[in-house]
């Protein structure tokens, strides 16, 4: 029961993810790269500031004591951070050279394939049910993201990369999060980002020139742009990654995919429901496909090893 909790929260992770797509597109009128610099640089603003929060009220129970439990934490973070940044910015990257929206959103999530075969390589063996949740979902994905024929490109092919990265990232937490302060350790993996962000955002976004710097000032000196930026920043980096590291302390990598795919089911519905599109039924077989998947996969939940 109590790690059911557990997978309410990744739910709700995914819920702000997939409610978060229309802001993620709305938002790259400075670049795609400046979207992500700036959005996990305010995310590691607020969560410091939580840290400071909870720190002088005496809440941070994992707060590190020593140097080397410090050296850890940091070491963690890093670790997480880059990989969230492969992982981000690969995926502006596969939209950026054509990618469609839909078959970004199938590619990105094929993460639920990645996670449990890294795991095999870590010793961490997923249940014949589990690798038939994880077939479940990932034809879900397909039905509810692909319409048409489907094909691969370059660009696509840097998409599926990019699902390598949030895969490496999902088990680095699985690693790492249980014996440290969650919120320290959402806080450095976006100052991660951040930091790395402003290599493609400097060279690809402002085209390394004095322009590119002011046009990006410019984009940003109206308030329309900080909406949908101040929403990414807030809610789906600042609260839903940290929802993801509190949750994976009691939830299992394989697991922790499934639930956080439904991202796209969110995402969809979102449409439906605030931008009034339609939904074929294709569609909404995939979405139930992927929802039996993930009740499936919460029976019985094993104990994490």
């Amino acid at each position: 029961m109590k790690n059911l909790g557990y997978s309410f929260l990744l739910i709700l992770a995914a819920f702000i993810w997939g409610s978060t797509f229309v802001a993620q597109v709305e938002g790259n009128d400075a670049g795609p790269f400046t979207f992500v610099c700036i959005r996990n640089l305010i995310a590691t603003t607020g969560l410091f500031i939580l840290v400071k929060i909870l720190d002088f009220f005496g809440k941070s129970s994992r707060r590190p004591q020593s140097r080397a439990e410090r050296f850890q934490l940091w070491k963690a973070g890093i670790a997480c951070g880059i990989a969230l940044f492969f992982a981000m910015n690969l995926q502006q990257a596969g939209i950026y050279l054509g990618t469609s929206a839909g078959k970004s959103g199938f590619l990105t999530t094929c993460y639920i394939i990645f996670v449990p075969i890294i795991g095999i390589f870590l010793g961490k063996k997923s249940s014949p049910k589990l690798w038939l949740c994880v077939a479940m979902t990932l034809v879900g994905l397909y039905l509810l993201c692909i319409q048409g024929n489907f094909s691969l490109e370059i660009a696509d092919g840097i998409s599926l990369l990019c699902a390598l990265g949030f895969a490496s990232q999902i088990h680095l937490v699985d690693k790492y999060g249980p014996n440290l302060d969650n919120v320290r350790l959402s806080a450095i993996q976006f100052l991660v980002v951040a930091v790395l962000s402003t290599v493609p955002m400097f060279f690809i976004d402002m085209g390394a020139s004095l322009f590119g710097i002011q046009k990006a000032l410019a984009v940003y000196s109206h308030p329309a742009p900080w909406i949908p930026l101040l929403y990414a920043a807030v809610l789906s980096s600042g609260v839903a990654f940290t929802l993801q590291i509190v949750a994976q302390n009691k939830i299992r990598p394989t697991v922790a995919s499934l639930l956080m795919s439904l991202e796209s089911v969110f995402a969809v519905i979102s449409g439906w429901i605030v931008l009034g599109e339609r939904l074929t039924f294709q569609e909404i077989f995939g979405c139930l496909l992927m929802f039996t998947a993930v009740i499936l996969a919460q029976i019985n939940l094993p104990q994490k090893n």
